[in-house]
């Protein structure tokens, strides 16, 4: 029920995004663009700043349209089966969307992500980022930020069944330390 529940209301947000032609500025961040900075609460009930892991640890964002939908689950779950894979990197990894801390500590629950997820309510940050789209709801894209605050990759082409083999594979190609 609530899938069918969440799949429902972004379904709802979409379309009155897409009736009413919201149009956004366009932002097309590329390897070796500052990182937009920014403090989320998240699922852990902790909040989070992207200048906490300034010069300490590689950060890795991975954003989704909503909470509970077929394809987030999917997508989540994905990073959830790598997470103790995911830990042997210095990196803190993210989900991300625009659901409330409490809808996303249900769905972190849910889905055993294995990470905390960021709470972008009022979608500034995600805006910031450029991932949403003209449905108003964030697209799937992952970003892999340096230790110097850079963006050091983006995909925009997740695989939800793969995601976090992908991430794992990401984090080797670009070449994030290991923890000892």
């Amino acid at each position: 029920m609530r899938t069918l529940g969440a799949t429902l209301a972004a379904a709802g947000t979409a379309l009155v995004n897409l009736v009413a032609r919201r149009d956004r500025p366009v932002v097309d961040l590329a390897p070796g663009d500052p990182a937009p900075d920014f403090t989320l609460a998240a699922s852990d009930g902790r909040t989070y700043s992207l200048g906490d892991f300034r010069g300490r640890s590689v950060v890795v964002i991975a954003w989704f349209p909503k909470a509970f939908t077929p394809g987030c689950t999917i997508q989540c779950t994905a990073i959830g089966t790598t997470a103790a894979r995911l830990r042997e990197f210095d990196a803190a990894v993210f989900g991300a969307s625009l659901d409330t801390a409490e809808a996303s500590a249900a769905f972190a629950d849910a889905t055993a992500i294995g990470f905390p997820v960021l709470s972008d309510v009022d979608g500034a940050v995600a805006q910031a980022y450029g991932v949403l789209g003209r449905t108003g709801l964030p697209n799937r894209w992952t970003f892999y930020i340096g230790t110097h605050g850079r963006i050091l990759a983006v995909d925009r082409g997740v695989h939800v069944g793969s995601h976090g083999d992908d991430i794992v594979s990401a984090l080797e190609r670009l070449g994030v330390a290991r923890r000892p």
